[in-house]
């Protein structure tokens, strides 16, 4: 045995350097490798995420960085760290990770969403993509005779212009997504219409790229013939005969049971290979029979959602940064050493963003947008992120650009990306946002003038008598564990004597980085039905006959509370914003100051989840019982007291308060309560400062930091009007 396979075996107690690539124990330095890009990437990200940008720049940038660029011209650097030799094995887990990418990027492709948005996908989508290709195409003239030295052998020029065209027009659909998320777009006009162009551009985009690749690697123009109509074959037979088999065969049981099985997943993972190596075998690229099958996944009972947590975190922590790695050792900005080349970086740019911007707002004005959503459509279609560089990698791979134009394209791609979130929130503001949105309820004109609504105005006599008709009762839980302070609400508010509406239960889940939960917070609304805690509560509300419909409603932390208070689309819905009372500071007092927007709104501060037995009203000071500022909280009072379960009712006021109104009040609560007689319901008269029990009161959101520490320091359960 030689000297250096013993050094090898003995580790650094025998002497062995441990970045020195050996080709015994390559996973060594591998793992050093892993470690370093990996570490890298975070550190980038940190306060790139405090700029709310997504986490693909911090990986383009670290991958630049461990190129010739940056830590490159550090004297052995590279030959160090990553010595020739050990890049092969880099490549190949780099390769295996955008497999798995562009996998569940398939995945992320609604066809069902796609069909009910077709109208405006095709037309803003191929409207957004036809504009920049067709520029594309221009700028690709120059940049083919300005750097021809720079081609490889034979490369046709129309090879090239259709490989550039495309890179110009692609939109990472991706990183669109969560964008749309983290600006709290998705639900609104404009998420929609993004969503679905984004989705036919991304189709539209490989199918293109496929093109340019199968261009360039076919020898001959029936060559190029051959390929494409082998590809297109294979694309019907994975569509098809192999979803048909995949659903009627391999997971029968899986769709029966509601659960995606570990037989059921190793089957989906290995069509996946064969369908990678059979596009690859036949001139394409492996990572399009990866998507294709990603397209056939059923996503029927949160098939797609469960299947993509089994396997992102590892695609998204550990390949796809060693992927953008191999990608930054072929930037090289010292290649870019003349002055046209910056200005064709420059140009690059412009032309890039410009002509999104422009075909996004040209398609979304024809589908009947307003002028400046039509903008934010543009400004969002211009998004690049990582499609873009996996479309440039593959380019690079296939000899169709240099390594010069690589470099160039990848600066443009980052520029895009991140100018995409600023430029959105400038186009789009969320002044104007609500502004659309009160128009299109009918609640202010054009101008921003409110229109007046019918109303009638109830006398004295008659206000202990009103009804609310709402339209349906929203609340909100985040866990199982508010589960049973739900039900003790619910039980007195839906009491047998009680019509009410529909309960709306909101199950609020905070947006992480994952895949799994845009693909969930997207536009997928039968699997959101599948969240435990709202299929428990639908089983315990369906038994005790309560209307009732959940939700999924996904947010992003430094936006909880506004994210629950848009959930009400209707004038006439009571929103419950149910939390624990120490939850209460000054950053939900500011909210809640700038964003109620609905006349009946109340918060519901919780500090036990013991039974309701006795009840405190506690009335706006200084004006009378039946002013209209009380009627909610007595309308509410009542709908409490008529589920036999109240005991005591407390009032609470100033000692001002009228004695006629009062018996007037007591009497229409034991009315309400079916009672004659003090003992079933005792009815007292108090002026103390703290009131016992369940309390219902007004919302004073300048005294609510001290209304919610004596409401936990005396265990009480309050709910707070605001109308």
């Amino acid at each position: 045995m030689s000297e250096s396979s013993s050094n090898s075996h003995s580790g650094i107690i025998g002497g062995r350097d441990p970045l020195e690539y050996d080709p015994d124990t390559p996973i060594t330095l591998f793992l050093f490798q892993a470690v370093f890009i990996i570490a890298l990437c975070q550190i980038i990200h940190i306060p790139l995420g405090y700029m709310r940008q997504p986490r693909v720049i911090a990986e383009v940038i670290a991958g630049i960085l461990l190129g010739p660029t940056a830590l490159g011209r550090i004297p052995n650097f590279t030959s160090t760290c990553f010595p020739d030799e050990s890049v092969p094995m880099l490549t190949l887990v780099g390769n295996i990770g955008i497999i798995f990418f562009l996998f569940l990027v398939g995945l992320e492709v609604d066809v069902k969403f796609l069909k009910k948005n077709i109208y405006i996908a095709l037309t803003v989508g191929l409207t957004n993509m036809a504009v920049p290709f067709g520029f594309g195409c221009l700028i690709a003239y120059g940049l083919f005779n300005e750097y021809s030295q720079d081609h490889s052998e034979g490369l046709k020029f129309t090879t090239f212009m259709v490989f550039i065209a495309v890179a110009m027009c692609i939109t990472a659909f991706p990183v669109l997504a969560r964008i749309l998320t983290e600006l709290r777009l998705l639900k609104e006009r404009v998420g929609t219409i993004v969503l679905a162009s984004g989705i036919t551009n991304d189709v539209v985009g490989w199918m293109l790229l496929a093109l340019s690749v199968t261009l360039a690697n076919a020898g001959s123009g029936i060559d190029t013939l051959y390929i494409l109509l082998v590809t297109i074959g294979w694309a019907l037979f994975v569509i098809f005969p192999v979803r048909w088999v995949l659903v009627k065969f391999i997971l029968r049981r899986d769709l029966k049971s509601g659960v995606l099985s570990r037989a059921g997943m190793l089957m989906i993972i290995l069509m996946m290979f064969v369908s990678s190596f059979f596009t690859d075998i036949i001139g394409v690229h492996s990572i399009f029979g990866a998507f294709m099958v990603g397209l056939i996944v059923p996503r029927e009972h949160g098939f797609v959602v469960d299947l993509t947590h089994k396997i992102e975190d590892i695609v998204q922590i550990i390949f796809i940064p060693i992927y953008f790695a191999i990608a930054g050792f072929n930037v090289d900005f010292d290649e870019l050493n003349r002055g046209i080349d910056w200005g064709y970086v420059v140009a690059i740019i412009v032309v890039s963003m410009s002509t999104k911007i422009i075909g996004g707002f040209i398609g979304a004005k024809a589908c009947g947008y307003y002028w400046r959503e039509s903008l934010t459509v543009g400004v969002l279609m211009s998004c690049k992120g990582i499609v873009e560089i996996v479309v440039l990698n593959v380019g690079l791979n296939a000899g169709i650009i240099s390594r010069k134009l690589f470099s160039m394209f990848v600066l443009m791609t980052l520029v895009c990306t991140f100018l995409t979130t600023p430029l959105t929130l400038l186009s789009y503001p969320v002044s104007y946002r609500e502004k659309v949105q009160k128009y299109l309820k009918g609640d202010i004109d054009w101008e921003g003038h409110e229109l007046e609504r019918t109303t009638s105005r109830a006398s004295d006599s008659t206000m202990l008598h009103k009804d609310f008709k709402f339209n349906k009762i929203i609340y909100n839980v985040e866990d199982s564990e508010e589960i049973l302070a739900l039900l003790n609400f619910t039980e007195l508010l839906y009491s047998s004597g009680n019509e009410l509406p529909m309960l709306n239960v909101i199950f609020l889940k905070e947006l992480t980085e994952r895949t799994a939960d845009l693909i969930d917070a997207s536009h997928i609304p039968e699997d959101t039905r599948n969240a435990s805690v709202l299929q428990i509560l639908k089983k315990l509300f369906e038994y005790n006959s309560v209307p009732y419909v959940g939700d999924l409603v996904y947010y992003v932390l430094q936006y909880k509370t506004i994210t629950y208070l848009e959930t009400s689309d209707n004038a006439d819905d009571f929103l419950i914003y149910a939390i624990h009372s120490d939850q209460v500071d000054s950053k939900l007092i500011s909210e809640l100051k700038e964003r109620i927007i609905v006349p009946h709104f109340g918060l519901l501060l919780r500090s036990n989840s013991e039974k309701i037995t006795s009840l405190s009203i506690v009335l706006h000071r200084g004006v009378d019982i039946f002013d209209t500022k009380n009627v909610l909280i007595v309308y509410l009072a009542k709908l409490l007291v008529n589920s036999g379960q109240i005991r005591k009712v407390t009032v609470v006021g100033d000692d001002e308060i009228d004695e006629d109104q009062l018996c007037s009040l007591s009497q229409s609560l034991r009315a309400s309560a079916g009672v004659t007689d003090n003992d079933k319901l005792e009815f007292v008269i108090e002026t103390a400062e703290e009131p016992c029990g369940f309390v219902i009161g007004p919302l004073n959101l300048d005294t609510l930091a001290d209304d919610g520490a004596m409401f936990k320091e005396n265990n009480l359960d309050a709910l707070l009007i605001n109308h």
